[in-house]
């Protein structure tokens, strides 16, 4: 049997028994012989809708397994209503498409969601895994950490600049230099059926 595996890095350590292909999953050629799994983690979702799901079972073997990893920023931590509701503001005046408002969920308020899954009748029902857990960050490791976000790396300087500074002083004054980000990360397996 032959390995394969589609690797968006740049190296991958043991690699003498694996190819790497390098590609966009969309513009990928389907191997000949099918996977046992196919694995996504934080990255399904950029997937093209019309295309992740049925590619992903194409590239399966009946019984294989699609595999995604997501993980979603929620309530708890230093991420408490009021820290939360003086961020949003910081939010809401440097960056014009926020939704006013906007307020963290708790893990127990995201639901489970494999309709995109079964709705292609490709995919039985989905199994779930869900990890709550917590990370420290000081005030610059939170701000590159925000800068690995797509939406804070597209605002016009001018407003980046503002909302970072911000939120560090934010952070430094009312925090002492440090907040708590907690978050859920689920694992959702599904079982090719057809």
């Amino acid at each position: 049997m032959q390995t394969w595996l589609l690797w968006l890095g740049e190296t991958l350590p043991g690699s003498d028994s694996v190819e790497v292909v390098t590609a966009a999953f969309e513009e990928w050629p389907l191997p000949a012989e099918p996977f046992d799994v196919v694995f996504s983690a934080t990255a399904f979702h950029w997937i093209d809708p019309a295309v992740r799901v049925s590619k992903s079972a194409d590239a399966l073997r009946l019984g294989g397994l699609l595999a995604t990893v997501g993980t979603h920023h929620i309530a708890g931590g230093t991420w408490t209503d009021a820290f939360f509701v003086e961020i949003q503001k910081l939010y809401e005046r440097f960056d014009p498409s926020t939704p006013p408002g906007l307020r963290l969920e708790g893990a127990q308020d995201i639901p489970e969601d494999d309709r995109e899954l079964t709705s292609s009748e490709r995919f039985g029902p989905a199994s779930f895994y869900r990890y709550e857990w917590e990370l420290p960050y000081s005030t610059a490791d939170y701000l590159d950490l925000l800068l690995t976000y797509s939406g804070h790396r597209a605002l016009p300087a001018a407003q980046q600049s503002g909302l970072l500074t911000s939120i560090a002083r934010l952070i430094d004054v009312d925090h002492g230099g440090q907040v708590v980000k907690r978050y859920l990360t689920e694992l959702r397996l599904a079982e090719r059926v057809r």
